[in-house]
This record gives structure tokens, sequence and C-alpha cells, in this order.
């Protein structure tokens, strides 16, 4: 199961700094997760400041 980030986001680009798989890239509103590229450790909800990386339901 990937991660997802939520609105909560506030672009900082922390967590696409810390994922090993580099899945994260910014987006239009903020930033996002490849799902597919996702190795789904956790390491991207670790380091985000705002919280606002959770696991896809």
């Amino acid at each position: 199961m990937a991660y997802v980030i939520s609105d909560e986001c506030v672009s900082c680009g922390t967590c696409a700094a810390e994922c090993p798989a580099e899945a994260i890239s910014e987006g239009a509103e903020h930033f996002e997760i490849d799902a597919d590229a996702c190795l789904d450790c956790g390491t991207c909800a670790d380091a985000c400041p705002t919280e606002a990386i959770h696991p896809a339901e």
C-alpha cells in the first residue's frame, strides 16, 4: 500500500529529499507520491513536518 500526501502539505520538499525510491515529486497543488514507485517504507511520513503523509486507504 503506497503512501499519499494530503492537502496539509506545505510543499517544503522534505519528503522528496528523504524518499529512497525517488517516488515523490512536486505536483500542481502540493507534492505527490508515485504509487507504483513507492516502497511503502514510511520514511516520507516520518520526515514530514506537517504530518501530511499517510498510508493510502
